[in-house]
């Protein structure tokens, strides 16, 4: 746990964010920004068990703007309204996180802080920038504001890891799940601390769990069930059914399900993603196909066979936002609004995504953490 130190300057006259036109007082003091994105990402973490790392990286990650410069740097954007970027304020977080904690778990948690904004970066540019030469703005009595760093033995995981055969392969991705859990919680802390200052809080989550919807599942399945004529390839449909429900009693891994063309494999899928998922206290399903013509069919059925709209997220770059406002007829809030559909775009807060191979490449190194506390399900084309 973080042991704030006396501060000076006064820690209420350091600030993360600045606001036009509004009085001092109102913006944001740098250690409450700090201590609530250390917070959530460590709410986040606690998926997979390094909630306290992730706390930290969380508490170091603007540390940087407690520099002299960052502080004028904000006070003059805000007297004259400019857009340039202010001082580099990530690498001073990434430098503290090194020297407290070491090759290993010291490094994976610099890439983070150092990348929350402009991305992970390599190797080299890392070393670089970790480097005593390479020159920032000074970060006196930064720990006034994030307060003392908790020791190493503090930082051990509740959770471990399945080992992997690849060399490396574990600690990349856990540099990637602490990294995806930092920048996510820095965003929306962000946009809360805006949102409330307009008198708007931003409205996100509030979807339906999983166990919701497996019941809404179960409950639409035994009504096909019940109206379906006794055929041979209605037999076979409960078949399969029967099978992936059963199956979904498995330890998590790897799964096969070949069913040829109107065999129900949609549904079945579904079933076996949700039922899984409930068993295992997964929190999302993830559907990755291959084809954006299918992507559409398949999340069309799964809105049908759950009976909403609001807790599948339909997310390829070909969505149709403009068909989809006119299909809703509302003003893009409220509980079911698509300002809240494209919030949850943003980082795949919904129970049920629907996404093509494509994107879900370009979204892994935010929003794996995510995927790691998801089932995931592949459809074949």
């Amino acid at each position: 746990m973080f042991v704030s130190s006396e501060p000076s300057p006064p820690v209420s006259k350091v600030f993360a964010h600045s606001l036009q036109d509004r009085p001092i007082e109102d913006w944001d003091p740098l250690s409450h920004h700090l201590a609530a994105v250390g917070n959530r990402a460590a709410e986040f973490a606690a998926a997979f068990g390094w909630e306290e790392a992730a706390r930290v990286a969380g508490r170091l990650h603007d540390i940087g703007k407690c520099s002299a410069e960052f502080q004028a740097y904000i006070r003059r954007a805000r007297e004259s309204d400019r857009r340039a970027h202010g001082p580099d304020h990530s690498t001073a977080g990434a430098r503290v996180a090194a020297e407290t904690y070491g090759k290993q778990l010291g490094r994976m948690l610099a890439f983070a802080i150092a990348g929350h904004h402009s991305g992970l970066a390599d190797f080299a540019d890392l070393e670089r920038r970790l480097k005593p030469e390479h020159p920032i703005e000074p970060y006196v009595r930064w720990e006034a504001y994030a307060g003392t760093p908790p020791p190493l033995a503090a930082l051990r995981y509740t959770r471990p890891f399945s080992r992997s055969a690849d060399k490396g392969f574990e600690q990349a991705f856990l540099i990637r799940m602490l990294f995806s859990c930092l920048v996510d919680a820095d965003f929306l802390e962000t946009e809360r601390f805006y949102a409330e200052v307009k008198g708007a809080p931003v409205e996100r989550g509030g979807h339906l769990d999983l166990d919701t919807l497996r019941d809404s599942l179960r409950t639409y399945m035994a009504q096909l069930h019940a109206k379906a004529a006794p055929t041979p390839l209605n037999a076979l449909r409960d078949d399969v059914l029967n099978k992936v429900v059963e199956g979904a009693a498995a330890q998590p891994g790897l799964f096969t399900l070949t069913v040829p063309t109107g065999g129900g494999k949609t549904l079945a899928s579904l079933s076996f993603a949700l039922e899984h998922s409930v068993r295992h206290g997964l929190r999302r399903v993830v559907y990755v196909i291959p084809f954006t013509s299918i992507i559409e069919q398949t999340a069309q059925v799964f809105r049908e066979a759950l009976n909403t709209s609001d807790n599948i997220l339909e997310h390829h770059a070909s969505f149709d936002w403009e068909r989809e406002a006119e299909a809703r007829r509302d003003d893009g809030e409220g509980p079911g609004g698509l300002a809240k559909l494209r919030r949850a775009a943003e980082n795949w807060d919904m129970p049920i995504v629907v996404t093509t191979a494509v994107q879900f490449s370009r979204a892994y190194s935010r929003l794996v953490p995510r995927a790691a506390a998801s089932c995931i399900t592949s459809l074949a084309a």
